[in-house]
Protein backbone atom coordinates (compact mmCIF):
# COMPACT_ATOMS: atom_id res chain seq x y z
CA UNK A 1 0.00 0.00 0.00
CA UNK A 2 1.18 3.36 -0.68
CA UNK A 3 2.40 5.57 1.51
CA UNK A 4 2.22 9.68 2.28
CA UNK A 5 5.32 11.17 4.15
CA UNK A 6 5.13 11.07 8.23
CA UNK A 7 2.92 14.01 9.43
CA UNK A 8 2.80 15.36 13.04
CA UNK A 9 0.32 13.21 14.93
CA UNK A 10 -1.95 15.36 17.82
CA UNK A 11 -0.93 15.55 20.93
CA UNK A 12 -1.42 12.75 23.90
CA UNK A 13 -2.61 13.32 27.08
CA UNK A 14 -0.42 11.96 30.28
CA UNK A 15 -2.87 9.16 30.48
CA UNK A 16 -2.97 8.24 26.96
CA UNK A 17 0.90 8.42 26.55
CA UNK A 18 0.92 5.75 29.38
CA UNK A 19 -1.71 3.62 27.77
CA UNK A 20 0.36 3.79 24.22
CA UNK A 21 3.70 2.85 26.39
CA UNK A 22 2.00 -0.22 27.86
CA UNK A 23 0.72 -1.46 24.66
CA UNK A 24 3.63 -1.22 23.12
CA UNK A 25 5.55 -2.58 25.73
CA UNK A 26 2.83 -5.73 25.84
CA UNK A 27 3.51 -6.36 21.78
CA UNK A 28 7.32 -6.40 22.26
CA UNK A 29 7.01 -9.19 25.19
CA UNK A 30 4.00 -11.05 23.90
CA UNK A 31 3.91 -10.34 20.00
CA UNK A 32 -0.05 -9.94 20.22
CA UNK A 33 -2.10 -6.68 21.09
CA UNK A 34 -3.55 -6.97 24.64
CA UNK A 35 -7.07 -7.23 25.36
CA UNK A 36 -9.00 -3.99 26.95
CA UNK A 37 -8.91 -6.32 30.53
CA UNK A 38 -5.14 -7.01 29.76
CA UNK A 39 -4.39 -3.31 29.78
CA UNK A 40 -6.95 -2.37 32.80
CA UNK A 41 -5.06 -4.91 34.57
CA UNK A 42 -1.34 -4.25 33.92
CA UNK A 43 -2.20 -0.86 34.20
CA UNK A 44 -3.92 -0.87 37.82
CA UNK A 45 -7.42 0.45 36.43
CA UNK A 46 -10.41 -0.66 37.65
CA UNK A 47 -12.61 -0.01 34.47
CA UNK A 48 -12.38 -1.42 31.04
CA UNK A 49 -14.24 1.15 30.03
CA UNK A 50 -11.38 3.72 30.87
CA UNK A 51 -9.22 2.01 28.88
CA UNK A 52 -11.49 1.53 26.06
CA UNK A 53 -11.64 5.81 25.92
CA UNK A 54 -7.99 6.07 25.96
CA UNK A 55 -7.40 3.08 23.09
CA UNK A 56 -10.34 4.93 20.30
CA UNK A 57 -8.77 8.17 21.47
CA UNK A 58 -5.41 6.83 20.72
CA UNK A 59 -6.81 5.51 17.12
CA UNK A 60 -8.35 8.75 16.65
CA UNK A 61 -5.13 10.48 16.69
CA UNK A 62 -3.66 8.32 14.37
CA UNK A 63 -1.15 6.45 17.22
CA UNK A 64 -2.55 2.98 16.81
CA UNK A 65 -3.47 1.30 13.32
CA UNK A 66 -6.04 -1.95 13.20
CA UNK A 67 -4.95 -5.08 11.48
CA UNK A 68 -8.25 -6.14 10.79
CA UNK A 69 -8.06 -9.24 9.62
CA UNK A 70 -6.36 -10.22 13.24
CA UNK A 71 -8.00 -12.19 16.01
CA UNK A 72 -6.37 -9.67 18.78
CA UNK A 73 -5.78 -6.41 16.02
CA UNK A 74 -3.77 -3.42 16.05
CA UNK A 75 -0.51 -2.21 16.45
CA UNK A 76 1.22 1.56 17.32
CA UNK A 77 2.23 3.17 14.06
CA UNK A 78 4.04 6.32 13.53
CA UNK A 79 2.96 7.06 9.96
CA UNK A 80 0.09 7.35 8.39
CA UNK A 81 -1.40 5.22 4.60
CA UNK A 82 -3.76 6.37 2.32
CA UNK A 83 -6.84 4.91 2.34
CA UNK A 84 -7.59 2.17 -0.67
CA UNK A 85 -10.51 2.16 -3.09
CA UNK A 86 -13.74 1.81 -1.85
CA UNK A 87 -16.40 -0.56 -3.16
CA UNK A 88 -20.09 -0.62 -2.15
CA UNK A 89 -21.39 -4.07 0.27
CA UNK A 90 -24.61 -4.50 1.07
CA UNK A 91 -25.41 -3.69 4.32
CA UNK A 92 -27.56 -6.49 5.77
CA UNK A 93 -28.92 -5.30 8.71
CA UNK A 94 -28.46 -5.35 12.16
CA UNK A 95 -26.72 -8.19 14.53
CA UNK A 96 -26.43 -8.55 18.55
CA UNK A 97 -23.29 -9.04 20.41
CA UNK A 98 -25.54 -10.16 23.26
CA UNK A 99 -28.39 -12.49 23.24
CA UNK A 100 -29.59 -13.12 19.71
CA UNK A 101 -31.78 -11.28 17.55
CA UNK A 102 -33.21 -11.57 14.60
CA UNK A 103 -31.09 -9.36 11.94
CA UNK A 104 -33.60 -7.67 9.97
CA UNK A 105 -32.00 -6.89 6.07
CA UNK A 106 -32.32 -2.68 5.22
CA UNK A 107 -31.57 -3.22 1.58
CA UNK A 108 -28.81 -0.39 1.58
CA UNK A 109 -25.13 -0.36 0.63
CA UNK A 110 -22.19 1.16 2.43
CA UNK A 111 -18.44 2.09 1.05
CA UNK A 112 -15.75 -0.10 2.30
CA UNK A 113 -11.98 -0.18 1.23
CA UNK A 114 -11.62 -3.03 -1.57
CA UNK A 115 -8.50 -4.33 0.59
CA UNK A 116 -10.97 -5.27 3.21
CA UNK A 117 -13.22 -7.51 0.90
CA UNK A 118 -13.44 -11.07 2.03
CA UNK A 119 -12.55 -13.62 -0.06
CA UNK A 120 -16.29 -14.51 -0.86
CA UNK A 121 -19.26 -12.42 -1.21
CA UNK A 122 -18.81 -9.70 1.15
CA UNK A 123 -21.38 -7.94 3.39
CA UNK A 124 -21.70 -5.35 6.54
CA UNK A 125 -23.74 -5.53 9.16
CA UNK A 126 -24.63 -3.10 12.10
CA UNK A 127 -23.57 -4.47 15.77
CA UNK A 128 -25.92 -4.06 18.51
CA UNK A 129 -24.83 -4.90 21.94
CA UNK A 130 -21.43 -5.22 24.19
CA UNK A 131 -21.01 -8.30 24.24
CA UNK A 132 -17.76 -8.52 21.78
CA UNK A 133 -15.77 -5.45 23.40
CA UNK A 134 -12.82 -7.38 24.33
CA UNK A 135 -12.36 -8.44 21.16
CA UNK A 136 -12.55 -4.05 19.95
CA UNK A 137 -16.00 -4.55 18.78
CA UNK A 138 -18.65 -2.04 19.90
CA UNK A 139 -22.00 -0.43 20.01
CA UNK A 140 -22.71 0.58 16.97
CA UNK A 141 -19.78 -0.81 14.79
CA UNK A 142 -19.84 -1.81 11.70
CA UNK A 143 -18.48 -5.83 10.86
CA UNK A 144 -17.51 -6.44 7.43
CA UNK A 145 -18.51 -10.31 6.69
CA UNK A 146 -17.06 -12.98 4.08
CA UNK A 147 -19.94 -15.23 3.54
CA UNK A 148 -19.49 -18.81 4.03
CA UNK A 149 -20.69 -21.91 6.06
CA UNK A 150 -17.84 -23.04 8.26
CA UNK A 151 -15.85 -21.69 11.01
CA UNK A 152 -12.10 -22.57 12.54
CA UNK A 153 -12.37 -22.56 15.94
CA UNK A 154 -12.51 -18.84 17.56
CA UNK A 155 -13.28 -17.25 14.26
CA UNK A 156 -15.62 -14.34 15.10
CA UNK A 157 -18.94 -15.51 13.14
CA UNK A 158 -22.41 -14.36 12.18
CA UNK A 159 -24.17 -17.44 13.47
CA UNK A 160 -28.00 -18.45 12.75
CA UNK A 161 -29.13 -19.99 15.92
CA UNK A 162 -32.41 -22.34 15.17
CA UNK A 163 -33.09 -20.90 12.35
CA UNK A 164 -34.48 -17.71 13.07
CA UNK A 165 -32.19 -15.52 15.60
CA UNK A 166 -28.60 -13.63 13.99
CA UNK A 167 -25.63 -13.52 16.65
CA UNK A 168 -22.37 -12.46 16.73
CA UNK A 169 -19.59 -14.19 18.53
CA UNK A 170 -16.05 -16.40 18.88
CA UNK A 171 -17.17 -19.78 17.16
CA UNK A 172 -15.96 -23.07 19.26
CA UNK A 173 -16.71 -26.73 18.95
CA UNK A 174 -17.02 -28.92 21.64
CA UNK A 175 -17.96 -32.82 20.85
CA UNK A 176 -21.20 -32.20 19.64
CA UNK A 177 -21.64 -28.95 20.62
CA UNK A 178 -21.51 -25.67 19.47
CA UNK A 179 -20.53 -22.77 21.92
CA UNK A 180 -20.83 -19.19 20.36
CA UNK A 181 -18.28 -17.45 23.10
CA UNK A 182 -19.01 -13.49 24.20
CA UNK A 183 -15.70 -11.47 24.01
CA UNK A 184 -17.16 -10.03 27.58
CA UNK A 185 -16.65 -11.55 31.11
CA UNK A 186 -20.15 -10.09 32.02
CA UNK A 187 -21.91 -12.50 28.93
CA UNK A 188 -22.23 -15.99 29.42
CA UNK A 189 -21.55 -18.55 26.34
CA UNK A 190 -24.24 -19.80 24.55
CA UNK A 191 -24.17 -23.68 24.32
CA UNK A 192 -26.46 -25.82 21.43
CA UNK A 193 -26.85 -28.75 19.63
CA UNK A 194 -24.60 -28.87 16.29
CA UNK A 195 -27.67 -28.89 14.19
CA UNK A 196 -29.19 -25.70 15.72
CA UNK A 197 -26.50 -23.45 14.96
CA UNK A 198 -25.77 -22.33 10.90
CA UNK A 199 -22.60 -20.22 9.78
CA UNK A 200 -23.53 -17.50 7.73
CA UNK A 201 -19.81 -15.72 7.42
CA UNK A 202 -16.95 -15.08 9.38
CA UNK A 203 -16.18 -11.39 10.16
CA UNK A 204 -13.10 -10.07 8.43
CA UNK A 205 -12.83 -6.47 8.86
CA UNK A 206 -14.47 -3.44 11.27
CA UNK A 207 -15.62 -0.08 10.71
CA UNK A 208 -16.37 2.73 12.83
CA UNK A 209 -17.69 6.12 13.02
CA UNK A 210 -16.96 8.65 15.23
CA UNK A 211 -19.25 11.14 16.34
CA UNK A 212 -19.40 14.92 16.28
Amino acid sequence: MQQTPKQSLPALTRKQRLVLDFITAFIDRHGYYPSYGEIARGMGLAAQSTVCVHVENLRRKGYLFRKWNAKRAGEPVTERTLPSATEDVPLAGRIAAGLPIEAVPDHQTIGIPSDMLGKNETYVLQVKGDSMIDAHVMDGDYVIVSRQQWAHDGDMVVALVRGSEATLKRFRRKKDKIVLEPANPEHRPQVYDEQDVTVQGVVVGLLRKYAR
